[in-house]
């Protein structure tokens, strides 16, 4: 599932109750605090509630950066050391009761609270190095080591809100690439008074100023996401490149007001052939069909001419994906650096 929000901005909440987009993972989501998750399923949920300041016109070729969050691409100074954003105005937070009752508004601060959150040594997270060149946050670090928790109104040189929507960042170095850091999902806004609710499970409880909201979580089991009706809306625009399919698809959403779903089903389901006949029963309406079984499922890389087969299409994707292998270097068994631990004896 991936939700691309690019566009003309404005009152235009056209989410339909009644379309269902139900979708499968095949590995189970870990939570959806941005400040935290690091896996591909989580962060696609949080992404669909948390928004970054940019984002990504994903049907250019190459894609381009587009703000988000922002109102306009950030004011760039000092030979890329400093760059200045300027957040919209009038973007809610959807309701919470650690809200009190009252409307919140997304202001600069919350991306100087945000921000802070992955040097805080409490939340140990997996993206807290991608901020290291911006000014004071190592040295709040250390005094929060120090302290035993973090101060998070202790200012910082370099992360600043300079009035209620202008957030200026320096870094220590230039850096003409820090734009498309301010586009990872994991950089969505999160309100202090939700973290501070919900400290013992933040995990449980994303609250974001994004489309959709979490209306239902069984753990490892199904998420069910709805409209977020505080949700500002948007008007579908992108400038695809030379790409015929990306072209088709600028082409057909050009002018519809997003998002036009009202309520995303996702279910996990571990076992390729279970997640194929859910798809067979119209159970599911999108199923990233795995490379082990799909020559079983679609012999010859073709969708079933079948009678229950009619209106089912098959894609390629033809994306770069990542892997990561982690070793555990303390393990007495396969731990450890000396030639001999390594791969081949330490030849290649």
């Amino acid at each position: 599932m991936a939700l691309a929000l690019l566009g003309a901005w404005g009152s235009a909440q056209a989410a339909d109750p009644g379309k269902v987009l139900r979708v499968e993972f095949y590995v189970a989501e870990t939570g959806f605090d941005p400040v935290k998750v690091q896996d591909y399923y989580s962060q696609t949920v949080a992404e669909a509630i948390f928004e970054p300041l940019m984002t990504y016109d994903y049907l250019a070729r190459p894609a381009k950066l587009a703000p988000r969050a922002a109102e306009s691409m950030p004011v760039v100074s000092d030979q890329a050391r400093t760059y200045v954003f300027k957040i919209r105005k009038g973007v809610y937070f959807s309701a919470d009761p650690a809200f009190k009752g009252k409307k919140r508004e997304l202001t600069a601060d919350d991306y100087v609270y945000t921000i802070k959150r992955f040097k805080d040594p409490a939340n140990k997270s997996p993206y807290e190095s991608f901020i290291d060149g911006i000014v004071g946050l190592e040295e709040l670090k250390k005094e929060a080591e120090k302290r035993g928790r973090m101060n998070y109104d202790t200012k910082v040189d370099g992360l600043q809100a300079l009035d209620r929507y202008t957030l200026q960042i320096k870094l220590k170095e230039t850096d003409y690439n820090f734009g498309y850091l301010m586009a990872m999902p994991n950089y969505g806004a999160v309100a202090r008074e939700v973290i501070e609710a919900y400290v013992s499970d933040t995990n449980g409880h994303p609250v974001g100023t994004g489309p959709y909201l979490l209306k239902e979580w069984k753990r490892s089991n199904k998420i069910v996401l709805e409209a977020n009706p505080d949700f500002r809306g948007f008007v579908w625009q992108s400038e695809p490149g030379s790409d015929p399919r990306n072209i088709e698809i600028a082409a057909a959403m050009k002018g519809k007001k997003m998002p036009q779903i009202g309520r995303v089903e996702i279910y996990i389901i571990e076992e390729q052939q279970a997640s194929w006949l859910a798809f067979q029963k119209d159970e599911l309406d999108l199923l990233y069909m795995r490379e082990q079984f799909s020559q079983v499922a679609l012999p010859d890389n073709k969708v079933s001419a079948e009678p229950g087969e009619a209106g089912r299409d098959l894609e390629s994707d033809h994306r770069s994906d990542i892997n990561y292998t982690y070793i555990n270097t303390t393990d007495p068994e396969f731990g450890g650096f000396s030639r001999e631990r390594l791969p081949c004896g330490g030849r290649y």
